[in-house]
């Protein structure tokens, strides 16, 4: 098959590769759309240390199953699926909870790291455990079911919140996940949500994904945006989609006494907490990692339109140019969000 693989920091080959075998209880898919996610952007250069050459990598993908391994059962070749980008074994006690996300056994498809290396889904060829397969409706393309990997993140961090209908939430930083949170805490009741970027082009998109009022934190007072609109309270609800200090910060300033923040973004690995200002107010603290099932509520958020992609997917390329567009989005001065590579 034809992969494309990171041979070494920076540097790319688009060439054969061995096709991979589905072993017991997996299934081979062919890959008809893989997306870039900004972690595959970020281990291109080694800056994440989850990406050790030589390995290929793409983790939100859709295909078609072109062989089954032993003692699958209830799928079959030829079926239009996407796929679960971690793996999880559904045995140990979090996988018995439900808790697949924060299984003993996790590994990240299209990640090598000290503990194990698993190559992903730039290529024509990639094997996935069935027990992460979902299908993809007749309605949904398969550029579209490569997005339910992102999607399913902004689901299961929105699901972390005690959401009940009618509240107001902050979603700060309006990268992918961003503009997924706003149309996700829309979608679960929220009757009114604010998108805090820098981006003002972003914003922009926020907006027409539903977001009710935008705000630049150099040039609005965020939090007393959101107190105006609040009689003074404060948002019942914020979600933090950078990973840096300044970013979580204003998501706990900007809630009421008693609110909920959820971290989603993922940036740095330490940041500040305004610890003070959760204890006296009482504010409740979410950490969201990945996802833990939600992939079919996903897919049918994305057939329904609740949740829009389309306008997140910047373009659309071949593989054999993944090189060429994963420097255009390092680079970053195209506004591109989301470039989704077809084998």
């Amino acid at each position: 098959m034809k992969a494309l693989t990171l041979e070494a920091y920076g540097k790319f080959t688009y060439g054969d590769s061995p096709d991979p075998e589905p072993g017991e209880g997996e299934v081979q898919i062919e890959v008809k759309a893989c997306g870039i996610c900004g972690s595959d952007v970020h281990g291109m250069d080694g800056s994440t240390g989850r990406r050790h050459p030589p390995i290929i990598m793409g983790h939100e993908a859709a295909g078609v199953i072109s062989k089954l391994g032993t003692g699958v059962s209830g799928l079959n070749a030829g079926d239009r699926v996407t796929f679960d980008s971690t793996t999880y074994c559904g045995q140990c006690p979090y996988c018995q909870k439900g808790l697949v996300n924060l299984c003993e056994n996790r590994q990240v498809i299209g990640v090598s790291c000290a503990e194990y290396r698993r190559h992903g889904a730039f290529a024509e060829k990639v094997v996935i455990p069935q027990l992460g397969i979902c299908s993809i409706p007749d309605t949904v393309s398969f550029e579209q079911a490569a997005l339910a990997e992102p999607v399913s993140i902004a689901l299961h961090a929105v699901n972390r919140l005690p959401i009940q209908g009618g509240e107001t939430a902050v979603v700060v930083g309006t990268g992918m996940i961003g503009l997924f949170l706003v149309q996700a805490l829309k979608a679960a009741g929220c009757s009114r949500v604010f998108a805090v970027d820098l981006a003002k082009d972003k914003l922009a998109l926020a907006k027409e994904l539903g977001a009710d009022e935008t705000l630049v934190p150099n040039e609005d007072d965020v939090c007393a945006k959101v107190r105006e609109a609040t009689a003074g309270e404060g948002a019942h609800f914020s979600l933090e989609a950078v990973g840096a200090s300044e970013t979580v910060r204003l998501a706990i300033e900007v809630l009421r006494k008693g609110g909920s923040t959820c971290l989603v973004g993922n940036l740095a690995p330490v940041v500040d907490l305004p610890l003070q200002a959760v204890v006296t107010r009482e504010l409740s603290v979410y950490g969201s990692c990945a996802s833990a099932g939600e992939y079919t509520e996903a897919l049918a958020s994305v057939a329904s339109g609740k949740i829009q992609v389309d306008p997140i997917i910047s373009s659309v390329g071949d593989l054999k140019d993944g090189a060429d567009w994963f420097a255009r989005l390092a680079d970053n001065r195209e506004g591109l969000l989301k470039v989704v590579l077809r084998p």
